[in-house]
């Protein structure tokens, strides 16, 4: 009769829920899972006791052979007293595993406290422990038939470790403020990024972060529309377009009492610090009632609805902006929030465009978003090398008609087959009559005889993920929006997050707001050099450089006198990378403009040495804005075995300034050649150097040409793969990406992709670094047994000579003690392929014009008779 009888289970019992759930909790973290768990509608009995049962759960730990397994009931009964203890003895509960370093990282990592006993006859420890209801439960490496082993009473320890749950906490003690964090106004795509940013900087800064959602609707609303966030609330955000935490329109909050019962719904849920995304009216809304603040307090402790104590607590309030526009019009600042990842929705919606256009040899109109700001219509224009461009800050011309439609045929005569006018939404002309899509599409048809349509792009601006550049940017501010919280005073300012020259910068944000303003004010009294003037000084650069380069002027009034033209040769150099091209064709342009001869030197150094040297002419660079890679050829070869030959080419050619663009090898190569001047006559010319690599490891700028688009790659293909690896539930992948000894690549991707981690040559990779790496994934996917998320780590391909790829991938499956697996990915030359970004097309059009201004400036003064009195 005795064979028969099988094990069943085990079971505890807890009187209250708390107990419960703690219970339930422990179990899982030691690997079981629930099979089955429920809360009865009404009170249930079991055979043999009286205890009432509320809700039980049924946890198995599914070993590889069934004899192995365990089975543990949970149950909560109805119990009467007050405080929480355990309706059953204290048992002990002894388990068999060889894993007893899995079981303490286990133990430690979610807090549990231990204690570590020596065996006397094995080399390996054995644990001791309690769960919340106060059972013994012990590991042991072996298992002891018909004994248990021995251990002195169980004096708990805590084990100081880093928590691997929700909260990240990187101090001790309470919070240090409780941040409430809303989106308001049009959506922006990086708003999600920035939303993850702030909670978990808020987390590790040991505050409270709380969702706002529906943006000032759901601080009048108050209730469940205010939830406090933990850190897996803002997973997956990093990909998400639009606003996840909502934004509306709120009229209430107009209205003093609207804001008040904000006020009351804060200081409700203990909230002293608010960060508010979104446009110049949200920021100016959350100034506002800053401001207000001390009125609405004591108005509320005055009516009875807050405490004396909670008016003294909650005299002040923080308030921080961050801007969230894709117009990018905030004063102040060089980007906001959206602005990068619209402006690739417009170009790639353009891109496609112009190959149909293309096609039927068609002019097309295309309006873009810009109310008052002509940013978005501006950088569109130059990236996708359109025709003609409206924007509300430059009106044109009173006879604009007139001179677009001769600027058009001008090109149309030079060969070209395509028309494009960009239009930003607030476009206007001198006499502020509204320039719309379809009067120029009458002026097109009716005056050239175009077959001309008009595309209005909308709302697909604000759709989309968002590219790299703005999760990059929402991340950045995000951060920075809490540390400006915690040292902040009350007599602080508010703040706005921006950038400029590629920092992250705190001004004050009634200023900022007053500045953009400003700008509709100077358009509607018509004072235009005034709202340009309030632009930054790079929209007025790329606007006039947009002007010269964007037409076909033969008898343009930009040429230069007969001895002020140069013959300049423009050289690729090094790997290829995305916006080199565009640089080219934004510099042979300007040169024709101004009357210089542009000569393209094919195939890099060796093609100058063979004297591979042609005139290009404006046609022939027709479309390489969009183009990736290398029209000219490139490779990286270097001109010091063959200085003679460059010496020679470049004299029987009469170059008189030289351009390279390219990578390290092209600084290196163009080093070489100043370094021979002395030898060589025909290297005293002017010489630039145009940065475009996507490792970005050239001396002396911030950002290469090539180095946003290869950032773009990387992180759509993280993108996908973190999606392969979160389906499959317990994957990491380790993804390999170019960068030679520069970790450039791998971090940027890594912030804007979601990246558990990156190696890079700058840090190196050792075992320490490694086991670290290994113990966090291993706590992480422990605490999310059956809902675990996939995860990506970022490798530069020179982070160490030992530690490769594919050898990292190994050691993290070979100790990932079975809670995961590890696959290994590639991107290889990905990375330097592809349609360059807009922000690499932009930035290309920049460094040429500044290139060509220089090249002239020294040429010209090299060219100057001195002044025989002056010496």
């Amino acid at each position: 009769m005795a064979s028969s009888v099988d094990f069943s289970h085990i079971a505890l019992a807890a009187n209250c829920k708390e107990k419960f759930e703690s219970t339930v909790d422990f179990y899982l973290s030691l690997g079981l899972s629930i099979v089955r768990k429920v809360t009865h509608d009404r009170a249930q009995r079991d055979i043999g006791h009286e205890n009432n049962i509320i809700s039980e759960a049924w946890l198995h730990l599914f070993a590889s052979r069934p004899e192995n397994s365990v089975t543990v009931r949970i149950i909560h009964v109805d119990g009467d007293e007050f405080h929480c203890q355990s309706t059953s003895d204290a048992i002990r509960i002894c388990l068999a595993t060889p894993e007893i370093k899995n079981i303490k990282e286990i133990l430690a990592a979610n807090n549990h406290t231990f204690t570590v006993h020596a065996d006397p006859n094995f080399p390996v420890d054995r644990i001791a422990t309690r769960d919340p209801l106060g059972n013994e439960v012990f590991f042991t490496p072996h298992v002891n038939t018909f004994s248990i082993p021995s251990s002195p009473e169980i004096k708990p320890v805590r084990v100081e470790q880093e928590p691997a749950s929700g909260r990240f906490d990187l101090s001790d003690g309470p919070a240090q403020k409780n941040i409430g964090i809303l989106t308001s106004g049009g959506d922006a795509q990086g708003m999600n990024p920035c939303v993850r940013a702030v909670v978990r900087m808020a987390i590790a800064r040991r505050c409270r972060p709380f969702f706002i959602y529906e943006g000032y609707q759901g601080l009048v609303d108050g209730g469940d529309k205010i939830k406090e966030a933990t850190w897996s609330d803002v997973s997956g955000f990093l990909t998400l377009g639009g606003t996840m935490i909502g934004t509306a329109r709120c009229k209430a909050f107009r209205e003093i009492e609207g804001r008040r019962t904000g006020v009351y719904n804060l200081i409700k849920h203990g909230i002293d610090a608010l960060v508010v995304i979104g446009g110049d009216g949200s920021l100016t809304g959350a100034d506002r009632l800053r401001a207000e603040w001390p009125d609405h307090v004591a108005a509320l402790e005055k009516t009875g609805r807050i405490s004396k104590r909670d008016a003294d607590k909650y005299r002040t309030l923080m308030i921080v902006g961050m801007v969230g526009s894709i117009d990018n019009d905030l004063a102040s600042t060089d980007m906001t929030i959206g602005a990068c990842s619209a402006l690739e929705r417009i170009c790639e919606s353009v891109d496609a465009i112009l190959s149909t256009a293309m096609s039927h040899q068609r002019a097309f109109v295309v309006e873009v978003m810009g109310r008052h700001c002509g940013w978005l219509a501006l950088n569109a224009a130059i990236s996708t090398g359109a025709d003609y461009l409206f924007i509300p800050e430059a009106p044109p011309k009173a006879d604009w008609e007139e001179s677009m439609c001769k600027t058009l045929k001008a090109s149309r005569d030079a060969g070209k087959r395509t028309s494009l006018v960009i239009v930003a939404e607030g476009a206007l002309d001198r006499n502020l009559n509204p320039i719309k899509p379809d009067y120029i599409k009458d002026i097109l048809s009716t005056r050239l005889g175009y077959d001309t349509r008009v595309t209005i792009l909308g709302h697909v601006q604000r759709g989309g993920a968002p590219a790299h550049f703005d999760r990059f940017l929402g991340t950045m501010q995000g951060a920075e929006a809490i540390e400006a919280i915690l040292r902040a005073t009350p007599d602080t300012p508010s703040p706005v997050i921006g950038m400029l020259e590629n920092k992250i910068t705190t001004q004050p944000l009634k200023e900022a707001i007053e500045l953009t303003g400003q700008v509709a004010q100077a358009i509607e009294a018509k004072d235009f050099s005034r709202a340009m003037a309030l632009r930054s000084v790079s929209f007025a650069k790329q606007l006039t450089s947009y002007k010269e380069i964007a037409n076909f002027n033969p008898d343009s009034k930009m040429k230069l006198p007969e001895d002020k033209r140069l013959r300049i040769a423009i050289l690729h150099a090094g790997a290829p990378a995305g916006g080199m091209n565009t640089a080219t064709r934004s510099a042979v342009r300007l040169c024709i403009n101004r009357g210089h001869t542009p000569l393209g030197v094919h195939n890099g150094f060796p093609g100058l040495m063979r004297g591979e040297i042609s005139e290009l002419d404006w046609l022939s660079v027709d479309g390489w804005t969009i183009a990736g890679g290398s029209k000219l050829g490139t490779n990286r070869d270097q001109p010091t075995p063959q200085l003679g030959a460059v010496a020679y080419q470049l004299q029987k050619h009469n170059v008189q300034a030289l351009m390279v663009i390219g990578g390290f090898e092209a600084f290196t190569a163009v080093l070489d050649l100043a370094r021979n001047r002395s030898q060589y006559p025909a290297f005293n010319i002017p010489m630039v150097l145009v940065p475009a690599t996507v490792s970005n490891n050239v001396p002396g700028t911030e950002f290469s040409l090539g180095s946003d688009t290869a950032s773009n790659v990387i992180v759509r293909s993280t993108d996908m793969i973190k999606q392969s690896a979160s389906s499959n539930r317990r994957r990491v992948f380790v993804i390999e990406v170019q960068g030679g000894n520069c970790g450039f690549l791998a971090v940027m991707a890594g912030l804007s992709g979601g990246s558990t981690t990156v190696y890079t040559p700058e840090e190196g990779v050792d075992l320490t670094r490694l086991q670290r790496d290994i113990t966090h994934l291993r706590t992480r996917y422990i605490k999310e047994l059956g809902r675990s998320e996939g995860r990506v780590t970022l490798c530069n391909e020179n982070a160490s000579k030992i530690y490769s790829t594919e050898m990292i991938a190994k050691i993290y499956e070979a100790e990932s003690g079975g809670f995961y697996g590890a696959r290994t990915s590639v991107l290889g030359h990905l990375q330097q392929g592809g349609t360059p970004s807009p922000l690499d097309r932009c930035r290309a059009n920049t460094m040429a014009v500044d290139s060509i201004n220089w090249l002239q400036s020294r040429c010209w003064e090299a060219m100057e008779v001195p002044n025989e009195d002056n010496i």
